[in-house]
């Protein structure tokens, strides 16, 4: 028992040196403790206030001017839609200057990308679409998917297979990973890599053998098995 007791006493004295030595040096270093809490509730406001006040507001606002352009894009405009949808608004490429910053900002650069491949211009291609953050299922695969086309457009081909290898190794999604799994394969077959290109028609046939590219993949893998 008497051992027990100087056991717990032992311990409360422990305990009491710790918090000693926690207010010994609270109070050497009060200014530094309460300047540091001070500062993250100071950033803590200014990012409330920087979001609701000011990302928020030009967010709104930058979707709202983008959809003329966004408009035209789908019609096939793209040289309209990237650079003078006309009305007094703003195409993509002024959209991803004056919007930075914005979800529709960050947006705006994936437009401008496929714009600019369409119009014949993959290396300013390369840099919007390098600029677009991508996020979920199927962007990410879109976004290598056309960096691949940008490569490919200026003959850099084993730098737009390994793009197309990566888009395709982002997700498997029905309606986009078949398609990239395609371009992958036709690109392996363009460079005579009769092996990879077979293997990529056979990955279609197993995984994605019911969709539209699926259902006529046989040729392909007949014509690489020749």
């Amino acid at each position: 028992m008497a051992k027990r007791k100087k056991e717990i006493t032992e311990t409360l004295v422990n305990l009491d040196q710790v918090s000693g030595s926690f207010t010994s040096f609270y109070d050497k270093n009060r200014k530094i403790i309460n300047g540091v809490g001070g500062g993250i509730l100071v950033l803590i406001l200014g990012f409330y206030v920087y979001k609701n006040m000011y990302q928020l507001p030009r967010q709104k606002e930058a979707v709202a001017q983008m959809a003329k352009a966004e408009s035209l894009f789908e019609r096939d405009s793209f040289d309209i839609a990237l650079n003078n949808p006309g009305g007094g608004f703003p195409g993509f490429i002024e959209i991803t200057n004056k919007y930075s910053g914005t979800p529709a900002g960050n947006l705006a650069h994936y437009y401008a990308g496929i714009c600019l491949l369409h119009s014949g211009k993959p290396a300013e291609a390369i840099k919007h679409l390098e600029s677009f953050s991508a996020s979920g299922n199927t962007l990410p695969t879109m976004k290598y998917s056309l960096l691949g086309d940008a490569y490919s457009d200026q003959n850099d081909l084993e730098k737009a297979l390994s793009l197309y290898k990566k888009a395709a190794s982002q997700t498997k999604n029905e309606a986009v990973t078949p398609y990239v799994l395609m371009k992958l394969g036709m690109l392996s077959e363009k460079m005579g890599k009769t092996k990879e290109a077979k293997e990529t028609y056979q990955k279609i046939k197993d995984e994605f053998g019911s969709t539209s590219i699926g259902i006529n993949i046989d040729k392909y893998l007949y014509r690489v098995s020749q």
